[in-house]
């Protein structure tokens, strides 16, 4: 009896604890169940972008164009009499003055001749001296009727082509004092003289001109460019609403850059405006002309040209890094009143100090996405982060 008593606290101990466990499967299945129930799909939130309003600002507006520089004046230095070159009288590449002598030629025959021109110029002064005092007294004679009138047109005879010989001797003494002076060689201009073609003791001149050197003017200089026909229609409505002639054009400003060169620090005006297009490229010939004091440009350097021709106060700028293009074009991606992402078709224009001009499609308060452009698509919601687009520090001109 005592022994039964002390086996049914063990079983029932043990009965107790699988109900225990039992419950406790059951809660967990309960709870399983319940988290099933509230597992539903909740949506991101909207991205966070940064929109700003293009900036508004005043902006000149160019004509940019690739040009190339020329020399207003190049000359080839010849030799325009035959001799013996005798003395080469400058450095090789050296900046001369007008008037500068360069080469000498056998000057000593060419002196001859002009001693003895003016020889001859002098025995026909001579001559003609005593002929008009022949034909004076034969006048007299045939006034008092001494001698008759064929005396006296023969003696008139003798004066004229005495006249007319010293008209002779003194045409060849000019011609011999022109071949003298041409064999002193001198810069037509301000100018740098190329490397010499010749050298001293060489026979030049003998059968043509002989090429000696180049000179070639530097101060100022020619920038020779092209403007398409789109260009020059808006240049010529421009002008035309400004009430300009062609005389103002050519006083419009010309501005020059080098390729290595930041901004255009070179400064002129335009010098000639073709009167035509050409066809074949639909272009406009345009020259420019550079004051060029320190020898900055040489002719035959490629250079960036631009011609300002109008200005606009109120234009609107937005980072080059927020246009997007496709096939139709380029685009912005603006956002709306209800935070939804637009595609905005727009023309673009020049940049100006690192900001590109947007010609039309965008207005002031529109909201531009100017970052994470790649996590936003047309149509979508967004969370604006309003910013402010900052404007490169301006370049250099």
């Amino acid at each position: 009896m005592t022994r039964a008593n002390l086996a049914c606290p063990a079983r029932h101990d043990q009965r107790s604890g699988q109900i225990g466990r039992l419950l406790a499967a059951m809660t967990a299945v309960v709870a399983l169940g319940g988290c099933e129930q509230k597992n539903v799909y909740a949506p991101p939130p909207p991205p966070k972008v940064d929109v700003a309003v293009p900036v508004q600002r005043a902006v000149t507006r160019y004509v940019e164009a690739t040009g190339n520089t020329a020399p207003i004046k190049s000359v080839d230095l010849v030799a325009r009499v035959q001799g013996f070159l005798q003395t080469i009288d400058y450095q090789d590449g050296s900046f001369v003055k007008q008037g500068t002598q360069l080469f000498t030629i056998e000057p000593e025959t060419y002196k001859l001749k002009v001693e003895q021109a003016q020889a001859a110029e002098v025995g026909a002064q001579a001559t003609l001296k005593q002929a008009e005092a022949d034909f004076k007294r034969q006048t007299e004679l045939v006034q008092r009727q001494a001698v008759s009138q064929s005396i006296l047109d023969t003696s008139t005879s003798t004066r004229d082509n005495a006249q007319a010989g010293l008209q002779q001797a003194q045409v060849n003494t000019r011609l011999a004092e022109v071949n003298y002076g041409y064999t002193k060689v001198s810069a037509p201009f301000d100018g740098i003289v190329s490397a010499h073609l010749v050298s001293i003791g060489e026979l030049v001149g003998v059968s043509s001109p002989t090429q000696l050197a180049t000179i070639v003017a530097l101060d100022p200089i020619w920038v020779n460019f092209t403007v398409n026909e789109q260009d020059v229609l808006r240049i010529r409505a421009e002008a035309a609403r400004r009430g300009l002639t062609v005389a103002d054009l050519k006083q419009f400003p010309v501005e020059v850059g080098l390729q290595t060169e930041t901004g255009y620090p070179h400064e002129g005006r335009l010098d000639y405006v073709s009167p035509t297009l050409n066809s074949s490229t639909g272009t406009l010939a345009v020259r420019g002309i550079i004051p060029n004091d320190k020898r900055v440009l040489l002719p035959g350097y490629f250079v960036r040209v631009r011609v300002p021709f109008d200005q606009d106060k109120n234009a609107l700028l937005v980072p080059d890094t927020a246009l997007g293009s496709d096939q139709s074009g380029r685009y912005l991606l603006v956002v709306n009143n209800e935070n939804t992402v637009e595609q905005r078709k727009v023309q673009i224009g020049q940049v100006d100090n690192g900001l590109r001009v947007i010609e039309s499609g965008l207005k002031p308060d529109d909201r531009v996405v100017i970052a994470g452009l790649l996590r936003v698509i047309p149509g979508q919601k967004i969370d604006p982060q309003v910013t402010k687009i900052e404007q490169p520090q301006a370049s250099a001109k």
